[in-house]
């Protein structure tokens, strides 16, 4: 009985070395028949890292494929099932740590968590804020004032602002940041007083 036992194992094995060695020479239905072997490994292997069927299943596709693709690269036919186990293990791995959590949750309890944070306080800061801003803008130079303008208010880009100028996009540049910094003094000092 031991030595019939040994001869199917043997059997197996020389059958899955001969599968692999088929599916290296470019034998898809010998692929074909590694896959459908060994699917359910890969699937098991997936589902017990994954915890989620549907991601599983595709995992368990993406590890065939993968399986096919890299094939070549397995050097000992008979190491087949260790390789491909591997290669799920890692893959799971990847998925876990790429995903998202899912938060699943109901609608009413979304509805009942979500509120509008903004105060009357609030919007008078707000306000005011915008006040002091229109001011400071008055008060500055025309150039620094069309300058803050035509990019904050008027959403312009580098480019557009410098065809309108007539300057570079690099001297653009600097009279933003020279207008922003004096925009800052203007505010602070409208602020101290």
């Amino acid at each position: 009985m031991t030595a019939a036992l040994y001869e199917f194992e043997t059997e197996e094995e020389t059958s899955l070395e001969y599968l692999v060695l088929a599916a290296q020479a470019g034998d898809r239905e010998a692929f074909g028949e590694l896959a459908t072997r060994f699917e359910p490994m890969v699937y098991s292997i997936a589902v017990r890292r994954l915890g989620n069927h549907s991601e599983a299943q595709e995992l368990c596709q993406e590890v065939l494929v993968k399986a096919m693709q890299k094939l070549e690269q397995l050097k000992v036919p008979a190491a087949f099932a260790g390789w491909l186990r591997s290669i799920t293990v890692r893959m799971a791995i990847n998925r876990q740590v790429r995903r998202a959590p899912v938060v699943a949750t109901e609608p009413q309890a979304l509805d009942a968590t979500c509120y509008e944070s903004a105060t009357p306080l609030d919007a008078v800061l707000a306000n005011e804020r915008a006040r002091q801003v229109r001011g400071g803008l008055a008060r500055l130079g025309e150039l620094d004032r069309h300058t803050l303008e035509a990019f904050y208010l008027r959403g312009e880009s580098l480019s557009e602002m410098s065809e309108s100028f007539a300057a570079p996009v690099g001297t653009i540049k600097r009279r933003l940041h020279v207008a922003r910094k004096r925009l800052a003094r203007q505010l602070e000092t409208a602020a101290a007083v």
